[in-house]
C-alpha cells in the first residue's frame, strides 16, 4: 500500500514538472488517500498485535 502511495506521489511530481496540473492534482489526491489507508491499517495491525500478546 505504501509502495502505491509513493508511486502516485512520484507520478504527481513528474506531471507537475511537465505542467499537467490536472493529472498532478489527481495523482496527489490518490497518493494521499492511499497513504492514510496505509496509516490506518498499520495502527490497527499494531493494536491487534498488542492485544494478542496480552
Amino acid at each position: 500500500m505504501l509502495y502505491w502511495a509513493l508511486l502516485f506521489f512520484v507520478v504527481a511530481i513528474v506531471a507537475a514538472v511537465f505542467g499537467f496540473g490536472g493529472i498532478a492534482s489527481a495523482s496527489a489526491g490518490i497518493a494521499q488517500v492511499l497513504f492514510f489507508i496505509f496509516l490506518v491499517l498499520f495502527v490497527v495491525t499494531l493494536i491487534m498485535r498488542l492485544v494478542r500478546r496480552a
